[in-house]
């Protein structure tokens, strides 16, 4: 169970087990799922990963101001994220509301997992 301490194991097992989730819900309920979920799916993983490993090795660099570094990831995924929306609306989308309502159950799922690797990393912090 020592690889699944390590951020990128974990990232990827939680990316692979949410794609499997995407494709069964696909094929469950078509209505459901926006036609470009693939496209917000890979913008999402490439921003999670970019920003939870800044975010790791920042802190690794200076533990003492985890959570500014924290804050800025934060920041940093919601103010791409809302121009990722607005790239793909002005684009063109055929259904916005689907659209949007799959992008924030993604971007929820992983800001979840930020959290949990947020929490984490605060017990060693305070034994």
């Amino acid at each position: 169970m020592k690889l699944l301490k390590n951020f990128h194991a974990r990232f990827w097992v939680v990316t692979f087990l949410l794609a499997g989730l995407i494709w069964i819900l696909q094929q469950l309920l078509p209505n459901a799922v926006s036609e470009s979920v693939w496209s917000i799916f890979l913008f999402m993983v490439i921003l999670s990963y970019i920003v939870s490993a800044g975010s790791n090795w920042l802190y690794g660099q200076s533990p003492e101001n985890f959570l500014q570094i924290k804050l800025l990831g934060m920041v940093i995924r919601i103010l791409a994220s809302l121009g990722y929306i607005a790239w793909v609306v002005l684009a063109g989308e055929k259904n916005i509301i689907l659209f949007i309502s799959n992008f924030f159950i993604l971007f929820l799922f992983y800001l979840i997992f930020d959290i949990y690797t947020f929490i984490t990393n605060l017990r060693p912090i305070s034994k």
